[in-house]
């Protein structure tokens, strides 16, 4: 059986299934470590709140390629139409509608 590696924490069970549903449409079998601990919101420690996502090592290269495309689709990008700086997940310009270069 292939050991299985943490690739990331995410900072919320959200974060953690959306990473979870981008790996495994690649074929990266994913666990998810410490989801439960959520209920304890506002009891717990923050950084006891993440989500460790564990992949098998054989896949760790193809799951940090998803991991780098993830940080790069929330990386803040300016417009080209008016400047307006965006957060990453906005696809199109919250000013103008003007849509990021790529």
């Amino acid at each position: 059986m292939d050991s299985f590696v943490e690739l990331y924490r995410a900072s919320n069970a959200l974060e953690a299934h959306a990473l979870k549903g981008a790996l495994e449409q690649q074929g990266v079998m994913v666990r998810l470590l410490g989801e439960a601990l959520a209920g304890g919101t506002g009891e717990l420690p923050v950084d006891s709140q993440e989500v460790g996502l564990l992949v098998q090592r054989r896949h760790l290269e193809k799951a940090n390629a998803v991991l780098e495309q993830y940080h790069q689709s929330q990386a803040p990008w300016q417009c080209p139409s008016c400047g307006e700086q965006n957060d990453g997940h906005f696809e199109t310009c919250w000013r103008c509608g003007g849509v990021p270069q790529k």
